[in-house]
């Protein structure tokens, strides 16, 4: 099976979800979002096909990462393909996050998609709206978007927002002295 791709897997990622995270840039997206961070990877004939094998060879080889992250384009547009690598994923003990345009309740309407859902820890929902950015807020670009709990959500029938990731970051860096390290 093959997934098309927008560019070659990220290693070493700090900021597509917590911790060091390896991200898949998928190809293809409907949304077309004003503004978007991503715009070339809309085009569904765009980027490159690759195979999931490849894909699975290489996160095995990877050191250091706590999980994988899906975005793109969609992910959801690729269910199936990324379905696989999800699953994949989990055997060899990475975690899941997923960003997609999709709302969470249309998602779990999609037979397809819904599969996905099930091999996915975080899910980052929602169209990226440019009057609703901000800067400040936690893995996400605009207020609307949510940071969701893909397990507790499922088991509870609703959404179950990460409370780690709602409201907004401190603004501002620390330094440390004698050091070039900002956090």
């Amino acid at each position: 099976m093959k997934i098309r791709l927008a560019s070659a897997l990220q290693a070493d990622s700090i900021v597509d979800g917590q911790g060091i995270r390896t991200v898949i840039w998928t190809q293809g997206c409907p949304h077309h979002c004003p503004f978007c961070h991503n715009p070339q990877t809309h085009n569904f004939q765009g980027g490159f096909l690759e195979d999931i094998e490849d894909i699975k060879k290489e996160l095995k080889s990877l050191k250091g990462q706590d999980g994988i992250t899906l975005s793109g384009g969609d992910p959801m547009v690729q269910p199936s393909e990324c379905l696989e690598i999800a699953k994949y994923a989990h055997e060899i003990g990475l975690n899941v996050w997923c960003y997609t345009g999709y709302t969470f309740e249309e998602i779990i309407q999609n037979a397809k998609q819904r599969k996905l859902l099930d091999e996915v820890d975080v899910l980052v929902d929602g169209k990226f709206i440019i009057d609703e950015l901000s800067l400040d807020l936690y893995y996400k670009g605009s207020r609307n978007q949510r940071v969701i709990d893909v397990k507790k959500s499922l088991e509870q029938n609703k959404v179950v927002e990460c409370p780690q990731y709602i409201g907004n970051k401190e603004i501002g860096y620390l330094y440390k002295k004698g050091s070039n390290i900002f956090i």
